[in-house]
């Protein structure tokens, strides 16, 4: 029986599409070779960075962002806003609670994504970030912490997420629920790989969630 359901961030309840696109401009490089290389890195099991050092070679991302701030202070940079929410997220959250669900919103994000959740007004009962739990998905410290805000045993606990190496197999060890949401390129390219139909129940939209995880009657 499922008692509570955690999100992750980014492609679950965020559409990246901006994000990558400013990147893009950042870096002065098409728009489409960017988000294609960032398709090649989830296709084969590399870090988005690696898309970035393709297109500028010995790129420090940290020091680029640092100055990226400096000289455009008040733009989203690689930043998000409700803009940038799907559609179904606060239609999910609200059924979710309805059939008695506790909803949470955990995921791998810096400081500044907290508040930007929070200021979206998403109807969850709590939102939290790895940068203030100083850990971070896959390791299993983050699914531990998970359970411990939940205030639930694992194997009551559904973990959404677009990634098989983040969400759906680190959850599984962990003895929770994996969901695999179907958008981005690493949901896309995740929902044919066999640990999704070995591990995960597979979603196209998050209002998918509520006859799912709680059906009504």
């Amino acid at each position: 029986m499922i008692k509570a359901v955690v999100f992750d961030v980014g492609e679950t309840l965020i559409d990246e599409s901006r994000i990558w696109s400013r990147w893009a401009d950042r870096l002065g490089v098409p728009r489409f070779a960017l988000l294609g290389l960032i398709g090649a890195m989830a296709a084969t099991d590399r870090p988005f960075s690696e898309a970035f050092a393709m297109v500028r070679p010995g790129l420090d991302l940290d020091a680029e962002m640092a100055a990226w701030a400096v000289e455009e202070s008040g733009s989203l940079r690689e930043n998000f806003d409700e803009l940038d929410l799907y559609p179904d997220v606060k239609p999910a959250f609200a059924r979710l609670r309805e059939r008695g669900l506790a909803v949470i919103v955990a995921g791998n994000q810096p400081p500044q994504a907290k508040a930007a959740l929070e200021r979206m007004d998403l109807g969850a009962d709590a939102i939290y970030t790895s940068a203030e739990w100083g850990l971070e998905k896959p390791h299993p410290d983050f699914f531990t912490r998970v359970a411990e805000v939940a205030r639930t045993a694992p194997e009551h606990i559904a973990y959404v997420g677009d990634r098989v190496d983040n969400d759906v197999r680190p959850a599984a060890r962990a003895g929770m629920k994996p969901v695999l949401i179907r958008r981005g390129p690493w949901g896309y390219l995740g929902s044919e790989h066999p640990d999704a139909a070995r591990l995960a129940a597979v979603i196209d939209r998050l209002t998918e969630l509520p006859d799912l995880l709680a059906p009504a009657g």
